[in-house]
């Protein structure tokens, strides 16, 4: 299955952008008459078929809506701050994306040393992860926000801050029931500072472990998201 993704598909045709056609024509080899999917990324799963394959511009037209293609009963959010090496962040994204997740809000805390992210990037990574894994639904990218407003916001859900303090934890695989939706804090290189753990608790989010060993922070964010999804699984 090629998989496409669409946002603003609005319409029984829809015109593939240039480098969309380009991959489709030089890289698949797709013809006219050929079945592609196509994906606005809100769930809703288009079969199409090519009307014209120009490397400039194919047009498809759709023959099926499948609407809530692979939807979930649960909704993840990972609140998680940027690694000082952006790689390791972008490869969080894409594996959360191909795993499961709906929600990523990059977040600065006392000891992160990375202040600065490029969103257009790391966009073009989660859609690329989403045609990859031949998801339906997008996740969402916030805007990067510091530790302490995104405390302030509210949430409807379960809330959680993952930690490596010597504290008082239960497992998140414990602590988490199937079917929840879950906001999960992941803290940077440094860990979360003993101050912000304190506020976190004070703001309703249970403190859990991902287990015994020590995590980087992109492999804490994917522990946390696999744990998540295979519970829903059981």
């Amino acid at each position: 299955m090629q998989l496409f993704y669409t946002p603003d598909i609005n319409s029984d045709t829809y015109k593939l952008d240039k480098e969309e056609s380009t991959h489709c024509v030089r890289v698949l080899r797709l013809k006219e008459g050929s079945q592609i999917h196509l994906t606005d990324g809100k769930g809703n799963l288009y079969k199409a078929q090519l009307l014209s394959a120009d490397p400039k511009e194919c047009i498809a037209e759709i023959i099926e809506t499948i609407p809530d293609f692979g939807k979930k009963n649960f909704y993840l959010h990972i609140a998680i701050a940027p690694t000082k090496n952006i790689e390791r962040f972008e490869w969080f994204l894409e594996k959360a994306t191909e795993i499961g997740i709906d929600e990523i809000t990059p977040v600065f805390s006392e000891h992160s040393e990375r202040n600065i992210i490029k969103p257009e990037r790391l966009q073009k990574i989660i859609t690329s992860a989403v045609k990859q894994s031949l998801k339906a639904y997008h996740p969402i990218l916030n805007e990067a926000i510091t530790y302490n407003q995104f405390l302030n916001l509210s949430f409807d859900c379960k809330k959680y801050i993952a930690h490596c303090e010597d504290d008082e934890k239960v497992t998140l695989q414990s602590a988490y029931k199937k079917a929840e939706n879950a906001l999960i804090l992941i803290g940077p290189e440094g860990d979360f500072s003993i101050a912000e753990i304190k506020k976190a608790i004070e703001n309703n989010y249970l403190p859990v472990s991902l287990g015994n060993s020590r995590l980087r922070t992109e492999t804490a964010g994917i522990v946390a998201c696999h744990t998540i999804n295979l519970l829903n699984e059981l």
